[in-house]
């Protein structure tokens, strides 16, 4: 792939420096001594957040992947994904259409 001769204009508009809203940074968000962009996270983003202890994650099931993938005996059931694929599908379907 060859890439053009750069773009000033977007080189610039890429070293300039971003304006967020202060009125909607909060002191802990700022950024630290490093420098860079304050960031905010909604109040609906931070709903997602879930603590490790709740995660509903199989550390056991996790680790048998892992493993099984490093000895290389992890195998893919190409018909059980499509299939759950399909069945996303048409639930995603069958709710536009309701």
């Amino acid at each position: 792939m060859k890439i053009g001769p750069l773009n000033e204009a977007a080189l610039a508009a890429a070293n300039s420096p971003v304006k967020a809203d202060r009125a909607a940074v909060r002191p802990e968000d700022a950024a630290g001594p490093a420098g860079g962009v304050p960031v905010t996270v909604s109040a609906a983003a931070r709903s997602l957040e879930v603590s490790p202890a709740g995660s509903g994650i199989d550390e056991a099931k996790v680790a048998a992947v892992r493993a099984a993938i490093a000895d290389g005996t992890f195998t893919v059931n190409a018909g059980a994904i499509a299939d759950k694929m399909l069945s996303n599908a048409q639930e995603i379907l069958s709710r536009i259409r309701n």
